[in-house]
């Protein structure tokens, strides 16, 4: 008897030492929850592909802005050569072909400005152009425009720019809030990872237990059976549960290095780096409030600015659908001073004045109701977003209510697993002292390590739901219940 203990003590130290992918060396780093969570927000692919979404959102909205500026912008040909001929008439009535070749030259310095409000577009413009006729003998003339002020300005059209700017802000929000939905699911997937790797973890440890306690168990029953106090079965049904022990080490061993080559990747850690992952706690006495999270979820969440800006975009099509192919009309003018001379400081020298003004109308007379049709198309779309966005606000709600309720029951769902652990170690204990003594079957045995097992699972489970629960509920309200406050992050930062 003594041998047999001694020899599943040498090898639970040997199993402790060389079996297990957990053993501690100097090298090997201690990971909690939360250093996970911070690398994967860090570091991830997935965190990488978010921050590139939300700064093409960035770019496409700091874009949106600019075109309100004034633009600076300046037009040159240098030079432009054309070479024909031209049909005239000479002073005796005859037609003939005159070989025309001309160089020309330009540059134009302008500033415009569009104003947003009424869709129309100012601007300030000076330019000076140099013409060369090279047909016999260059002759050079100049033309000058000092200063040229003008607008254009359509008139009962549809204004794209006053509708990007209720539009545009809307979906920069939108971005902004997207982007922080995705940081928690990076952060619900590292959830996974984690506790997909602390389990396979665990079930090394608990395989390596098993199968120490059984082979010390099978070395007492052959005594036992030798002494003729135990019958063939019992012994052969401890035999096959070392086995089995055996068999369950190298699986819980396979799944393990799975498990540890999916959070490296997901990490974008090094393959030589070693690390061992601690039991995080639970989340302790937090209930939240359905309609709190309720409310928040409606002022943060990228779906209410979705559903706002998928309303602007519709009455934007009603709106261009009404006043395309309608009465149009445009007004243009320009007012500016302008001389030629044959020399170019001559060109400058008292200019005269120059007017354009310009007022075009378009009505459409006959269109066989293609008109009336656009129009009945984007209403009838209008009210299908609208209805469309009803249904989705009472889901919204529905998956705010339901999630709620499934956190606050997990608290205590983790509690009872809790409990279940120590009530079930405890049992195996006791079950095991009586085994040693005789008092019960394996089978009972059996039951109890089986139980023992899913029990200490089973709180591992109920932890991965707890947090899982917890940041899904932040990521449908954007709300850090723990902190008390609303999710954000420097975006600033991010874009750059």
């Amino acid at each position: 008897m003594r041998k047999s203990l001694l020899a599943s003590t040498a090898l639970i130290i040997l199993l402790s030492c060389f079996i297990s992918p957990l053993r501690s060396q100097e090298n090997q780093r201690k990971f909690t929850l939360h250093d996970v969570l911070s690398l994967a927000q860090e570091q991830s692919r997935d965190a990488m592909a978010a921050k590139h979404r939300f700064r093409a959102s960035y770019w496409e909205f700091r874009t949106f802005r600019t075109q309100y500026f004034p633009m600076l912008k300046l037009n040159t040909t240098l030079p432009s050569l054309r070479r024909s001929f031209n049909k005239i008439t000479t002073t005796l009535g005859k037609d003939i072909f005159v070989e025309n070749r001309v160089v020309d030259y330009s540059a134009e310095m302008s500033l415009n400005k569009i104003i947003g409000f009424t869709g129309g577009q100012i601007f300030v413009k000076s330019g000076l152009e140099r013409l060369d006729n090279i047909s016999d003998s260059t002759v050079s003339t100049y033309l000058s425009n000092p200063v040229t002020i003008g607008f254009s300005q359509p008139i009962l059209a549809y204004n794209p720019y006053r509708w990007d700017n209720k539009i545009q802000p809307v979906k920069y929000e939108e971005a902004k809030r997207k982007y922080l939905e995705d940081v928690e699911q990076i952060n619900i997937t590292a959830i996974n990872d984690f506790f997909d790797l602390l389990q396979a973890q665990l079930s090394i440890k608990i395989a390596t237990i098993n199968l120490a306690n059984y082979d010390t168990l099978y070395k007492i029953a052959q005594g036992r059976y030798n002494l003729g106090k135990i019958a063939e079965n019992e012994l052969l049904q401890l035999e096959l549960s070392f086995l089995n022990a055996r068999a369950d080490v190298e699986n819980a061993q396979l799944n393990y290095q799975m498990n540890l080559s999916n959070l490296k990747s997901f990490l974008r850690l090094p393959d030589n780096l070693r690390f061992e992952l601690l039991l995080p706690d639970g989340i302790r006495d937090l209930q939240v409030d359905v309609q709190k999270a309720l409310g928040e979820a409606k002022t943060n969440r990228s779906d209410m600015f979705g559903f706002e800006r998928n309303l602007l975009e519709a009455a934007s099509e009603v709106h261009r659908a009404r006043l395309e192919n309608r009465f149009n009309a445009n007004l243009y003018a320009e007012y500016g001073l302008t001389q030629n001379a044959s020399k170019m400081e001559d060109a400058y020298k008292n200019p005269l004045e120059g007017q354009v003004v310009s007022f075009g109308i378009q009505i459409p007379i006959l269109d066989w109701g293609l008109a009336r049709g656009k129009i009945k198309m984007a209403e009838s779309n209008e009210e299908l977003v609208k209805t469309t966005i009803e249904q989705q606000k009472i889901q919204f709600e529905q998956d705010i209510y339901l999630k709620v309720m499934q956190f606050n029951m997990q608290q205590n769902q983790l509690r009872l697993a809790a409990k279940a652990d120590t009530v079930s170690q405890k049992r195996y204990f006791v079950t095991k002292q009586r085994y040693l003594i005789g008092k019960i079957e394996i089978t009972n045995l059996n039951i109890a390590q089986s139980e023992t097992d899913n029990a200490q699972l089973g709180y591992i489970s109920a932890l991965r739901n707890c947090w899982r629960s917890y940041f899904e509920l932040r990521k449908m309200t954007l709300y850090d219940f723990m902190q008390n406050k609303p999710l954000d992050v420097d975006f600033m930062k991010i874009a750059r």
